[in-house]
C-alpha cells in the first residue's frame, strides 16, 4: 500500500521541459503537489520511470512478476509487452497466463493482442488466434493495442484476416504495432496507411527517416540480439516526437546489468539533449499507448525515479503508484508462486535422423549476422562424407536443425554460418515465432545430445559435446519459453551455457538469441522452420542444395 510522503528534490519536467528545486507530496499514490523550494540536495533529481516500448517479456526466460523484480531496479515503470511468443504456444491460453501472472506485480504492463498466430502458414506452431479471439482480447480494458503485424505481405495484397484484424482494434481506438523490416517508399506509405502507427524492425537510418515522413513512430531497438541503437540514436534529436526505446528480446543475464536505463545514458553520453531523450524514453510511449503512467504532474500516478546524476542516470529508487518498489541496486518486490503451462511433445531423435543425403555440391546457406535479425543467402561446401552433407569447420559452415515439438513429424535440416563451434552443439525451444526445438552443431551425435537434453526438460537451452562428455540444460517449463527462478538464478544458468559454446568457438555475442532468430521467417533472407528452408524475400520454401 502506498505511504504518504514528500521528497525534497530537483524536478525533471519533461513537459514543461524544466529543472526545478521543489518539493514533491505524494498522497494516495498520487502527486498531489509539486512546490518550488529555494534550494534541493545537489545529487537528488526526481524524473519519470522509463518505458519499454515494445518487448516479449518471453524472451527474458522470466515470466512477468520475476521480469518486473528485475525491471525496477533500473528505473522501468511500464512496458508495451506483446504476449506473441507464448501465443504461439498456447494461444489465448498464453494470453491469460501472462495477465494472470502479470496481475500480481506493480510494474504496469500493456499487453496487445497477437496479430499473427501463427506468425505464417509456412512453420507448425501450437496454436492458431483468430480474429474473433483477437476481437475479445480487444475488449478486454488490460490489453492496450494490437501487437505487431509481422505479415505485412498480407497487409499490401489486403489479405481480410489481417485487414479484419486491424479494424478491430480502430473500432476500439487502441494502436497497432508494425513490423516491417526493410520496407521502404511506396510499400512502405501502403503499409502504414492501413492503420499501423509504429515500427521496431528498422536497422538502418533512412529506412526509419522513410517511415517517419510516413507518420511512423519508430521505437529504437537495443536487445541481446539485435542491436540498432548505434545506427538509429540520431533520430531521437532530430525527430524527438516520433521516437521511443525499447529492448524486444532481452535475455535475463543482461537485464539483470541494465534496461531501458542504459538507452538514456548512452544517448546522453553522445550529445542528445536530455529532454529529447525523455520524450522518447517516457512521454512518447505513455502518450501513444494511452498507458496509465505518470509524467510528473501533478494528479499523475506516482511513477517516478532517482537519479544522482542526470549524466551517470544512477537509479537510486524507483517509485510505482506511489510505493517504492526499488532502492539502490535491490527489488524489494517479493517472488510470487508460478504455475506451470506448456505444450510440448518430448520426441528424442538419432543421429541418424539429422544426416542429410548429398544431392549436390554447393547448399544454400542461412549466414547469420551478429547484432542483427536479418540473415543473408550464400552458397558454400558442405563436407561430403559416405554420401551425406555434413558440417564443415574450414569454412564456419555448421548443420542447423528444426525439429516439430507439437507433433511427430521428419526433421528440417539446413547449413549455416558463422556460429564458430569447433566442438559441440547448442539447442533451444526459443525458436521465433513458433518455437520448435531449434539446434546447431558440430556432429550428428552432438546436435541430437543437446536437442534431447531439451526434450527431455520439456522445453529449455542446452549445450552438448559429446566427445567432452559435456551437457548442460537451462529447463523452460513454462511454454518452453520461460524459467520459474529469479533473474539471478536463470541469468547465472544462461551465463554458463552461453560462456560454454563460446569456448567451444562461437564468436557471436548472444549465441542462443541469435539461433532463436535463425527460424524467423518473416525476417530475410533465408531461415529454417521445421518444414524446411525459408526464402524470405521470395516468402516461399526454396532447396538446401543449389547445384
Amino acid at each position: 500500500m502506498a505511504a504518504d510522503f514528500t521528497l525534497n528534490t530537483n524536478v525533471v519536467d519533461p513537459l514543461a521541459r524544466s529543472i526545478t528545486p521543489a518539493a514533491v507530496t505524494v498522497r494516495d499514490g498520487r502527486i498531489a503537489s509539486i512546490t518550488p523550494t529555494a534550494t534541493a540536495p545537489a545529487d537528488s533529481f526526481l524524473l519519470p520511470g522509463f518505458v519499454d516500448a515494445h518487448v516479449h517479456i518471453e524472451s527474458s526466460m522470466l515470466v512477468p512478476t520475476e521480469f518486473a523484480r528485475a525491471a525496477v531496479v533500473h528505473g522501468t515503470v511500464a512496458t508495451v509487452s506483446d504476449p506473441h511468443e507464448i501465443g504461439n504456444v498456447l494461444g489465448v491460453a498464453g494470453v491469460d497466463y501472462m495477465l494472470a501472472n502479470a496481475a500480481h506485480t506493480p510494474l504496469k504492463i500493456c499487453f496487445g493482442a497477437p496479430s499473427c498466430v501463427p506468425a505464417t502458414t509456412f512453420e507448425t506452431a501450437g496454436a492458431a488466434i483468430s480474429v474473433a479471439e483477437v476481437e475479445a482480447l480487444l475488449d478486454n480494458p488490460r490489453i492496450g493495442y494490437l501487437s505487431e503485424m509481422m505479415n505485412f505481405p498480407g497487409v499490401l495484397h489486403g489479405d481480410p484476416e489481417c485487414l479484419a484484424k486491424i479494424a478491430a482494434a480502430k473500432q476500439r481506438g487502441k494502436p497497432v504495432d508494425g513490423h516491417a523490416p526493410g520496407l521502404r517508399g511506396e510499400l512502405a506509405g501502403q503499409y502504414l496507411a492501413a492503420g499501423i502507427t509504429t515500427d521496431h524492425e528498422c536497422f538502418a537510418k533512412d529506412e526509419a527517416l522513410d517511415k517517419i515522413q510516413h507518420g511512423c513512430l519508430i521505437a529504437i531497438r537495443e536487445g541481446s540480439a539485435a542491436r540498432n541503437f548505434d545506427a538509429l540514436w540520431e533520430l531521437i534529436a532530430e525527430h524527438p516526437q516520433q521516437t521511443m526505446l525499447c529492448s524486444d528480446d532481452k535475455h535475463p543475464d543482461e537485464l539483470a546489468l541494465g534496461h531501458i536505463n542504459v538507452l538514456v545514458r548512452r544517448a546522453l553520453e553522445r550529445g542528445v539533449p536530455l529532454f529529447d531523450v525523455l520524450q522518447a524514453a517516457c512521454v512518447n510511449p505513455v502518450r501513444h499507448y494511452k498507458l496509465p503512467v505518470g509524467l510528473l504532474q501533478v494528479g499523475d500516478p506516482a511513477d517516478f525515479i532517482e537519479v544522482g546524476s542526470l549524466t551517470a542516470m544512477d537509479v537510486r529508487r524507483t517509485w510505482i503508484d506511489g510505493v517504492l518498489v526499488a532502492e539502490r541496486g535491490q527489488t524489494l518486490l517479493p517472488s510470487v508462486e508460478v504455475p506451470v503451462a506448456n505444450k510440448f511433445v518430448a520426441r528424442e531423435v538419432t543421429a541418424e535422423e539429422l544426416s542429410l543425403p548429398a544431392r549436390g555440391t554447393k547448399v544454400r546457406a542461412i549466414e547469420a549476422i551478429d547484432g542483427q535479425l536479418v540473415t543473408n543467402c550464400m552458397l558454400a561446401s558442405p563436407k561430403i562424407v559416405a554420401g551425406n552433407a555434413e558440417s564443415n569447420l574450414a569454412e564456419d559452415l555448421l548443420k542447423m536443425v528444426v525439429v516439430n515439438r507439437y507433433a511427430d513429424a521428419p526433421v528440417a535440416v539446413a547449413f549455416v554460418k558463422n556460429f564458430g563451434l569447433q566442438r559441440g552443439a547448442l539447442a533451444s525451444s526459443v525458436a521465433h515465432d513458433s518455437h520448435n526445438v531449434i539446434a546447431v552443431g558440430v556432429t550428428n551425435d552432438d546436435l541430437a545430445a543437446a536437442i534431447n537434453l531439451v526434450m527431455q526438460a520439456g522445453g529449455g537451452l542446452s549445450a552438448a559435446c559429446v566427445a567432452e562428455g559435456a551437457a548442460q540444460v537451462q529447463p523452460l517449463p513454462v511454454a518452453g519459453l520461460m524459467a520459474t527462478g529469479t533473474c539471478a538464478e536463470v541469468g547465472e544458468r544462461y551465463s554458463q551455457l552461453d560462456k560454454l559454446v563460446k569456448q567451444w568457438g562461437s564468436p557471436l555475442r548472444a549465441p542462443y538469441m541469435t539461433l532463436s532468430f535463425m527460424a524467423l521467417l518473416v525476417i530475410p533472407a533465408l531461415k529454417l522452420s521445421d518444414l524446411g528452408l525459408f526464402d524470405g524475400g521470395k516468402f516461399e520454401f526454396t532447396e538446401c542444395f543449389a547445384e
